[in-house]
């Protein structure tokens, strides 16, 4: 089913450029990569490391916290 929407220029040029870019073939591909990707975000699982709890929370704590 084809439908029509309604854009801005700049909206219509951010298009093309990720259209040409990506090697779509056309608008709605690079939505719907847009879209997957947007709904695929990467866990944020070991991104302090290797630390312990006792180090993580102790670099969060601010001086005046402190006794």
């Amino acid at each position: 089913m084809k439908t029509t929407i309604q854009i801005n220029e700049n909206t219509l040029e951010l298009l093309r450029n990720v259209r040409d870019n990506t090697n779509s073939n056309s608008y709605d591909d690079v939505i719907n990569k847009i879209i997957i990707k947007s709904l695929n975000k990467e866990s944020l699982f070991g991104y302090l490391g290797k630390k312990n709890k006792k180090e993580i929370l102790k670099e969060l704590r601010d001086k005046s916290d402190r006794f």
